[in-house]
């Protein structure tokens, strides 16, 4: 029985970038105009009317070029300046792209000069971008655009895919109304409304499924990824006094954060991480219920407020810091994205290098004799090398992180898990 072919149809502003490209143009172009602010927010006004579709998009298009005052070495600047705004799921995940070369397409209202430069280092085909072209006069200044081009109209994208008649299954994503038409003009199956740079709420209630960054929706779709479970279902419950700037430091790595009042039931369940403030506690009741904890950052000293026996054998990491409130959201970013332990308070200490190409387990145990014989045995009967191994102890456990660089068959994470005196294991990426 033959698989149906798949191909995923990616927009460019705030999806594969951060921004909108055309208004970042303009703040180039107009860097010196007098009236530049208003001039500004005017082409601002018109990419989101085109976005949440209450403006035609070759209205906006042709209203926001009018605007642009711009040039050839504007141009230039502009592609600079996008390369060092690719959204970070897009950019983490590079190798998802190269597997994929013949399957993703870029389909986008903006324009090819500045598209075709930020996507090739991505191992998307040329071939494979779609998007407007600009008009140049002899002086190399933008005059207008190719308005035959099927995807300067308004449903352009739509008229493009009718076009192309894509013989395959079609999944679509995109944080803008362009993107969700294609969906309900019948031409993919499912629209992923992309919400890591911004929230169209007239589009996220349309779409099939809202996937806040890239790691989420190759997840959802058993695609390759450069992590193993997307960081937007790691809930970050925050709890007492704690300053904006590690709340904001948290939500922009890509978790998701519920600030509350008091640790509920329903919180501490469902909770992979807690911040709290000083002075703020859980008890070693609540900690049991925590079956998803992962670990805790805590703004002081956590010692009259957690057990930091309980979480220990409970595979729970703890970061104190009294005084530097980022710090502690950044060591809680790095343990969940990299397996690095320095400065908890009490798990064994391990700085961990980044592994490229290849798998990272987190494997943490009572520390008994036998257990790391045993977990090795694991990889070795069925047939994995191991490329690099981390392991540091105190009286209690053992934190053991092993890198592989092949594939592997899921029974050995069960197989892992279910080694004698294991607390918890994870798949980092």
């Amino acid at each position: 029985m033959s698989v149906s072919k798949k191909y995923y149809i990616i927009d460019f502003d705030s999806t594969f970038t951060q921004v909108e490209a055309l208004d970042e143009l303009a703040r180039i172009s107009l860097r010196e105009h007098p009236e530049r602010e208003q001039i500004y927010k005017k082409i601002e006004d018109l990419t989101n009317q085109a976005m949440d579709g209450k403006l035609s998009f070759r209205e906006s298009l042709a209203g926001r070029i009018q605007l642009l005052e711009a040039n050839k070495d504007h141009l230039k600047q502009l592609v600079k300046h996008l390369k060092k705004q690719v959204s970070t799921s897009f950019s983490r995940n590079k190798n998802f792209f190269s597997r994929h070369a013949d399957d993703v397409l870029i389909v986008s209202g903006g324009f090819k000069e500045f598209i075709t430069p930020v996507v090739l280092p991505f191992h998307i085909k040329k071939e494979n971008i779609y998007a407007n072209t600009f008009v140049f006069n002899e002086e190399g200044k933008i005059v207008g655009y190719d308005e035959a081009n099927p995807l300067s109209f308004e449903g352009g994208k739509v008229k493009l895919l009718r076009e192309l008649q894509l013989q395959g299954e079609i999944h679509g994503i995109g944080d803008g109304y362009s993107d969700f038409q294609l969906k309900e003009f019948g031409m993919i199956k499912k629209f992923y409304a992309f919400t890591e740079n911004i929230e169209r709420k007239s589009v996220t209630e349309k779409a099939d499924h809202i996937t806040p960054s890239l790691d989420e929706f190759l997840y959802v779709n058993n695609l390759p990824s450069a992590i193993s479970y997307p960081k937007n279902r790691i809930l970050c419950v925050v709890i007492g006094d704690v300053p904006d700037i590690a709340v904001k430091y948290l939500k922009k790595d890509g978790f998701s954060v519920k600030q509350v009042a008091s640790l509920e039931e329903k919180h501490i369940a469902a909770a992979g991480i807690i911040l709290m403030g000083n002075k703020a506690s859980i008890s070693p009741e609540e900690l049991s219920r925590a079956a998803k904890l992962k670990v805790i950052g805590y703004l002081g000293n956590s010692k009259k407020y957690i057990s930091h026996d309980t979480c220990t054998a409970m595979g729970v990491v703890i970061f104190d810091n009294i005084r530097k409130p980022e710090s502690v959201a950044k060591r809680i970013a790095k343990f969940i994205n990299n397996g690095d332990s320095f400065k908890s308070s009490n798990f064994p200490n391990i700085q961990l290098p980044e592994v490229k190409n290849g798998h990272r387990f987190i494997h943490i145990h009572r520390n008994v004799p036998g257990v790391m014989a045993k977990v090795n045995q694991v990889f070795a009967g069925h047939g994995i090398n191991i490329v690099s191994q981390f392991l540091m102890t105190n009286e209690c456990i053992g934190y053991v992180i092993t890198d592989i660089s092949a594939e592997y068959d899921k029974q050995v994470l069960k197989d892992l898990k279910n080694t004698n005196n294991t607390i918890s294991f994870r798949v980092l990426y």
